[in-house]
Parts: structure tokens; sequence; C-alpha cells
């Protein structure tokens, strides 16, 4: 299958497969954490909250790798092997309770599996356990845990884990006090099984990381049992952002020319005077390059020669319908300015 894919318009024919013949998206590699480039300021704070024992509290722009530091870390520290290079993950939603981070229990299935004295008459089949929860269990002294754990689950290696507990300030006001003993003794109760206590070995603590986006100010007594960083944007005078594309883009370097001016345009757009409602970041800046190079831009091409490719991507950076109406006139001003 050739590019452009979608052309608008139905095609005749039979036993037509072209969604199976879309090529894999190359943003995978985006994702990897092999090419994750914390500042030293972000490898600081997690070396704090190791030595520590605390959650670290991460906040910045939206796309700046808040998220993707979990990954990095599990798998940094952790193994294939082991099973614990990969974060467990609770994305909290705007009903989230502080139980829904240990566990979830359908008390309505049981409720029903009582009524009609069908299925499992055991309260444990009616239980989730969820991220911290799992994260814990995995920690804790008991040898023998199949007598709490629901028929089918699968635990996984004994051991220490990293916990994500992502976009934080979506949860209730009251989500991060409610937390406050668990989180920082690192156990939970379950009534539902006639209370019982699981509790993290202090050797095997996990190692939890909490984003923010900064939506809502978190609680005083919260903010005092973490370590705290916010990722700043890369500066335009630095060359961070070119080590980020660097790590992430292969073929795309400092002093080529395709990078170079891509890195002035995106700059550019970030600029109070470009009007725009939303500024794109890094995390648009990589997909939008990597869409670049995959539409055969090359690196050591300027960036304005592939005018009608600038064209067809703007909306891979440029969010929103009163932006995305700005976006012809503002790349056309940054073309008259750089030519």
């Amino acid at each position: 299958m050739s590019f452009p894919y979608y052309t608008g318009r139905m095609q005749n024919g039979e036993g037509k497969t072209d969604l199976d013949d879309l090529p894999e998206s190359p943003r995978a590699g985006l994702e990897d954490p092999a090419g994750y480039t914390p500042d030293p300021g972000l490898v600081a704070a997690v070396n704090a909250a190791l030595v520590l024992g605390q959650p670290l509290l991460l906040t910045g722009e939206p796309g700046t790798g808040k998220t993707q530091l979990a990954y990095s870390v599990a798998g940094t520290l952790g193994s294939k092997e082991a099973g614990n290079h990969l974060p467990l993950i609770f994305v909290t939603k705007s009903s989230s309770t502080a139980r829904d981070l240990f566990y979830t229990y359908d008390s309505l299935a049981r409720f029903h599996a009582a009524q009609s004295q069908s299925g499992s008459q055991e309260s444990k089949d009616y239980l989730t356990f969820n991220a911290l929860g799992i994260a814990i269990l995995r920690a804790c002294g008991v040898a023998d845990l199949s007598a709490w754990l629901p028929e089918g689950f699968v635990l996984g290696r004994r051991g220490r884990s990293v916990v994500l507990i992502d976009e934080i300030d979506k949860a209730p006001r009251d989500f991060p006090n409610d937390i406050l003993n668990e989180i920082e003794a690192m156990y939970f109760k379950v009534p539902e099984l006639g209370n019982v206590e699981f509790r993290a070995q202090a050797h095997l603590r996990p190692v939890v990381i909490i984003t923010s986006n900064s939506e809502k100010q978190l609680p005083d007594a919260f903010l005092r049992r973490c370590v705290y960083y916010h990722i700043p944007f890369p500066d335009s005078k630095t060359t961070r952002l070119q080590e980020i594309v660097a790590a992430r883009i292969a073929g795309l370097q400092a002093g080529h020319s395709l990078l170079a001016e891509a890195l002035d345009f995106f700059y550019w757009l970030r600029e109070p005077g470009s009007g725009l409602t939303k500024k794109p970041a890094t995390a648009e800046l990589l997909a939008w390059l990597l869409f670049l190079r995959n539409r055969g831009a090359q690196a050591d091409s300027p960036l304005r020669q592939h005018e009608e490719l600038l064209k067809a991507s703007l909306n891979i950076m440029i969010k929103g319908p009163d932006d995305q109406i700005k976006s012809g006139s503002l790349l056309q001003q940054w073309l008259k300015q750089r030519k």
C-alpha cells in the first residue's frame, strides 16, 4: 500500500484488506524507555526519592515526559527476566477513590451471585487488585496469598515494583489526603475479606511516581510526603531539545538543516506573539519530525524546502479549531521571515 493511504474516495473491489496492509506505525520508537533522556535535576530527584523511600511527584507541561519517566525507571532498574521492567499504572479519573488505587470490589455481582446461588460465593472472587495494591501484594511477607486472591489471578514475581499514579490532579479533592497513611506506610486493608491487612516489607517498598498537570492545588500534607520536581520546558538557548530529538529519531542530529529549522519553527509557534491558544509540546514535536522524516524530508535539507509537506502536517502540532484557522498564515509568516 502506498501513501496517501486514505484518498477520501470509495474503491470497488472484493476481498480488500487495505487496513491490514497499512505499515506499522513508527511511533513505537518514541515510547521506547531506552531513548528517554532526563535532565540532571530529574535524575537527582529520582535518586532522592529512592534513597528516602518517598513518592516522586512530577509536574510540568503536558508532553514533557512525566509519564515516560516511570517506564524509564522500571526499564533501567528492573529486568525482563524478573518481570518488573514495566511500571504498574493507575490512571486517575474524576471518579477515583482512595480504595481504587489498591483494589475494586464488584458488590453488585456478589449480591446477584448470593441471590441466585450461582457463581462463586467467595468474596475474594469479586476483587480486582489495582496498581499499588498489586505492588504491595508482591512486596508483603506473607508466604501464601492464595486464600485472599481471586481465582485465576496471577500476581507475578514477588519483589519491588514501580508504580505510576498518573495525573493525580484529576482525582476528587479529598483523594490525596485519603491515601496519606497508606502511601507513607505502604499498606492497605480489605474490609470485604474481614479487614485483612497487606503491608509491604521495608526492603521491597514499591517505588511510586506521581504525575500532575497542576490543574488543581495538592494538599500541603500530601506534598510533605513527596520528593518534588518540576520538569522545565527545554529553553531555546540550550541544546536540550536537540539531544531529546537525537535520542528518539534516528538520523537527526545537531547541525542538520532540517532539525535546526524545525526547532526554529517550533519555538516560534510557542512564542506569545504567535497567538496560539495551545502551545505545541515536546511529544508533538517528536511526532511531527517523525512524520516529516517518514515522508522523505532529508536531514540535510532545510525545512522551508518542504512547504507542501509542512502544510499537510501542521495538524500534528497545532490543536484546536481557532489555532487551526491561524495555522496557514502562521506558516506563511515564518517562511517569509526565513527566506
